[in-house]
């Protein structure tokens, strides 16, 4: 493959905008970021203006192109819902299996498993989402499948670990011991708290003992009060991680400021998006229950918000125009610390020499232009 110039945009490099520069390509790996040169001998690719930037990372997928993340999920489920993803502009997901039977959870873990040996394009690994969370905080989770973790439940999360290249896990401290916490964190799996009515010192006791991450930072979590910091206290106190949905409906653009002010690092975005992502569905089904998609919300018959009608680039959007954060530290948000998170730098999260060519061009309006997975134009 020829050289390729990809020029005439800012560069987002995962920290930094630059003026002036160009990102270069040589089969599928970036050969150089550096300021334009208008001498350089390749195939030129003018950008016409936007922002270059690595392509994206989200951790929380339930589902996209008409499938959900489920009892029925195989390899080709999580490859299609992976290639819708990459037309989106993320170059890697977690696809995301909300609270479920023991038999659902072990089928994921086995198409997981097949995913990651077939180096599926766009497969981080596996977010398991329940189900041992706080029936206080169900959220749009099924109450009749919340349960309390047991051995047998470490045993096989920590098994997957060792087999995919990343697994997150939320749960609640009411349901999953600090013991519990400590044997996952040991074997890689990334603990993440949410869905949870604990207080502001068990979810320290839970952060003691490996838990270093928060799911949907405000959304179905104790709230900060003034004597009782709760769950989100504790996230915006510490040196957590913490997703983020970025859509104006699930946190209103003024507690998203103020939450990016008091918490200057850690905070990534998250789709949280359902089988209705690249699709123009009006509705599905999710455990027996109707989920309808209706002016940008997602809702259950009974109002319930389940899960977000959200894509990266209208959650950078978001943050930027309603919650006034600048655009480098936006786009951090959904490249460069995911993929610390989820221990990904390697390949994803920055453009710099040596790295996989996985890019995404945003006009001035933050649409999607185009999107490269290793080099090929998507």
């Amino acid at each position: 493959m020829s050289l390729q110039i990809l020029s005439g945009a800012q560069v987002f490099d995962g920290e930094r905008l630059l003026d002036g520069h160009a990102v270069l390509v040589e089969d599928g790996v970036i050969a150089a970021v550096q300021p334009d040169d208008r001498g350089l001998a390749g195939e030129r690719i003018a950008l016409g203006g936007g922002i270059l930037s690595p392509a994206f990372l989200d951790l929380q997928v339930n589902g996209g192109g008409g499938l959900m993340v489920g009892g029925t999920t195989d390899l080709t489920t999580l490859q299609q819902i992976c290639a819708t993803h990459l037309r989106l502009g993320s170059a890697g997901i977690l696809p995301t299996l909300i609270t479920d039977t023991p038999a659902a959870t072990a089928r994921v873990i086995a198409a997981g498993i097949e995913a990651a040996r077939s180096k599926t394009p766009g497969f981080l690994g596996l977010h398991f989402e329940g189900p041992h969370l706080d029936l206080r905080r169900k959220g749009a989770h099924d109450p009749a499948l919340i349960r309390p973790m047991t051995a047998e439940d470490v045993a096989r999360l920590c098994a997957a670990a060792k087999e995919l290249p990343a697994l997150m896990l939320t749960v609640a401290p009411e349901s999953a011991s600090a013991k519990h916490i400590a044997a996952l964190t040991s074997a890689g799996v990334v603990v993440s708290l949410g869905h949870s009515d604990c207080s502001y010192e068990t979810a320290c006791e839970a952060m003691a003992a490996g838990a270093r991450c928060a799911t949907h930072l405000f959304n179905a979590m104790s709230q900060l009060g003034n004597r009782e910091p709760g769950l989100a206290g504790a996230v915006l106190d510490a040196d957590w991680s913490a997703g983020l949905i970025a859509d104006g409906i699930h946190v209103s653009p003024a507690t998203l400021r103020i939450a990016l002010a008091a918490k200057t690092s850690g905070v990534f975005l998250v789709s949280d998006c359902m089988a209705f992502a690249g699709s123009d569905l009006d509705e599905i089904e999710l455990n027996g229950r109707r989920v309808r998609r209706h002016n940008g919300r997602l809702t259950l018959d009974d109002g319930t918000l389940a899960g977000a009608d959200l894509s990266l680039p209208q959650a950078i959007k978001v943050v930027v125009e309603q919650a006034q954060i600048n655009p480098a530290r936006a786009l951090k948000m959904a490249t460069s610390i995911p993929a610390s998170v989820i221990g990904a730098t390697r390949e994803y999260g920055h453009l710099a020499a040596g790295r996989a060519a996985h890019l995404v061009h945003l006009r001035a309006d933050w649409e999607i232009d185009a999107v490269w997975y290793a080099g090929t134009k998507i």
